[in-house]
């Protein structure tokens, strides 16, 4: 079966861009966020739990069904199921998606120990039956894959990505690291390299893409098509124009501090803001803060102190301590490493 083609990109004299798939962070609310400092070429969903009960999950359709940022959505599952998934896939192909896109790179320990995510590495034959019978009930959208270089080790590397080949997979998204690594360690971005030599799709790497600046080293490095951005888009959302900026060989320009703290201002209008507990609601600006506190403070001050507050006045007051003393102070482009 012949690849399809992949929906139209932002910039087609550019490499690509996407925004990574992060259960409880890309839903819908985060793409318009995400959408109005700069879009990726493409957005994924978090993923679909996928098993013999599942039904499509309300919220996560929402970021395809009510999503008007004008990008593409890849609608992402998770499972092991085969009969589950191709039921799946084509309930998806009734939504406007960009294309069904197979997890098998999740790293939490609770997912992998179910077989499905990144724990699908361990089994080349069990992914070479699960892309065999997508491909054929996917065959008029692309059919795409995000995973990593291996579970434990990269043994099964190359074998996956010739099975990749074997069943015309329209775009890899490859993280550089293996299951087990988490998201500790240097990225292997020369087994990205090895991919995009290797599968006969355009590949996205993906891996501690925290700059602009990298995303150049990176696609220099790999000859990839594009790059994939997860936790660092969290942290700046204006990374993508960034990126943009630098491929064009322009200036990149600067984010004043202020901007940051109106950003802050803007995930804290999520449309479930109101029916949140206090609690939660702390826990959720943290969950943001713990990526944009590395590109405000390079001493790594305002992450200690922002983990130790307790109500949201606390921590938004913290917020205004940090990013509204000095006008003329801009967000650092590569984050601070030292915690």
């Amino acid at each position: 079966m012949s690849q399809v083609s992949l929906p139209k990109s932002l910039h087609p004299n550019l490499p690509l861009t996407a925004l990574a798939p992060m259960q409880d962070v890309t839903n819908l609310w985060f793409m318009k966020v995400i959408a109005h400092y700069g879009s990726p070429d493409y957005f994924f969903t978090e993923y679909f739990r996928v098993n013999d009960t599942s039904r499509l999950n309300r919220n996560i359709l929402a970021a395809i069904t009510e999503n008007d940022t004008g990008r593409p959505v890849f609608a992402q599952m998770i499972g092991e199921s085969i009969p589950d998934l191709v039921r799946t896939a084509k309930e998806l192909c009734n939504y406007n998606i960009a294309g069904v896109d197979l997890n098998m790179g999740c790293p939490a320990p609770r997912i992998y120990r179910k077989n499905v995510g990144g724990g699908l590495l361990r089994e080349p034959e069990k992914v070479d039956r699960i892309l065999g019978e997508l491909r054929y009930a996917v065959s008029d959208r692309p059919l795409t894959v995000k995973m990593r270089v291996g579970f434990e080790n990269t043994d099964n590397f190359y074998q996956i990505l010739d099975i990749i080949n074997r069943h015309s997979i329209d775009l890899l998204s490859l993280h550089g690291r293996t299951v087990k690594d988490m998201y500790h360690g240097a990225v292997k971005y020369d087994l990205i390299g090895e991919a995009v030599r290797r599968v006969d799709c355009p590949v996205l790497a993906n891996g501690n893409i925290h700059s602009a600046t990298t995303a150049i080293e990176v696609l220099s490095q790999t000859g990839a098509a594009g790059v994939m951005v997860g936790r660092w888009a969290i942290g700046n959302p204006w990374i993508f124009n960034q990126i943009r900026q630098a491929l064009r060989k322009e200036a990149i320009a600067p984010v004043p501090l202020v901007e940051v703290r109106n950003y802050i201002d803007r995930l804290c209008q999520t449309p479930t803001a109101a029916t949140m507990p206090v609690r939660s609601r702390v826990g959720y600006l943290k969950m943001f803060l713990n990526y944009i506190a590395l590109l405000v403070d390079a001493e790594g001050h305002f992450l200690r102190l922002m983990r130790h507050t307790q109500t949201e006045v606390e921590l938004l007051n913290l917020c205004d301590r940090f990013l509204l003393v000095e006008e003329t102070k801009t967000f650092a482009l590569a984050p601070y490493s030292g915690l």
